[in-house]
């Protein structure tokens, strides 16, 4: 399969520790890809980086188009960086509230990037946001509601339906979880694979969380101290881990 992010020697440090090195990966279409680690090990700074949000001291990163093009975003424009982030790309943030518009509407926040693509129809606008939030089960009846009016779960839906109405290809993901009790994750989890495997998108999780890597992920990615460690599918990574580190994670958080 053709990988629709590849990173290659990606590396960025903080003054010289404290990053990630070296860090090869491909993400694919239809795939959910997971990297774990304790705090410090990486994980979220390759996210950054991946994502645009960082620039790295070395390495490439390559994307191809829906058109099958392969670009050197190392060499993009931030025009052209703007555009990927704000139609082909979502970003979930792990805190909802920092990902959300928070004195507009429930609506407006999911109409907004349609908007800003240019969309102008009030009536489609909202009939696009109404449809959303049946899709990401929120009552469509809130339509008017602030964000601050809804429940942490509420809100990360919220935020994820915000992200997914422009149809991006590839999906980030910070700590989608963290915070929700139980029973709230799972409803999220549940969301989130059956999403994927209808919309056919690349997502990229950080999570600490090796239950969420779990049941979401189909290849997961085990990182320390700024290094990716072992990676290959979940169910082989956790079944049968080959590093030491990898072996203490998994036996920290799971039953035996």
């Amino acid at each position: 399969m053709t990988a629709l992010l590849s990173g290659r020697g990606l590396t960025r440090m903080f003054d010289g520790k404290n990053g990630c090195a070296q860090i090869d990966i491909d993400l694919h279409p239809g795939e959910v890809t997971c990297i774990v680690g304790e705090s410090g090990s990486g994980k979220t700074t390759l996210l950054n980086l991946l994502s645009l949000q960082l620039r790295p001291d070395a390495g490439s990163l390559y994307y191809r188009t829906d058109d099958g093009a392969r670009i050197d975003l190392g060499l993009a424009s931030e025009i052209d960086r703007r555009r990927l982030m704000r139609t082909e790309w979502g970003f979930v943030r792990q805190n909802p509230r920092d990902g959300l518009l928070r004195d507009v509407s429930a609506g407006a926040n999911i109409s907004e990037r349609l908007m800003a693509n240019g969309a102008r129809h009030y009536g489609a606008l909202r009939d696009t946001a109404i449809d959303w939030m049946r899709k990401v089960e929120l009552d469509h009846g809130r339509v008017d509601d602030l964000p601050r009016d809804f429940s942490g779960g509420m809100q990360q839906r919220l935020q994820i339906a915000r992200n997914l109405v422009t149809g991006p290809r590839l999906l980030f993901m910070d700590e989608p979880t963290a915070g929700l009790d139980v029973s709230v994750q799972a409803r999220l989890l549940d969301l989130l694979r059956t999403l994927t495997s209808q919309l056919g998108i690349a997502i990229l999780i950080v999570t600490h969380d090796i239950g969420v890597a779990r049941l979401l992920a189909h290849r997961l990615l085990v990182m320390r101290r700024g290094r990716i460690i072992e990676t290959g599918l979940t169910d082989q990574v956790l079944d049968d881990p080959q590093q030491p580190y990898t072996q203490m994670l998994v036996s920290s958080v799971l039953p035996v």
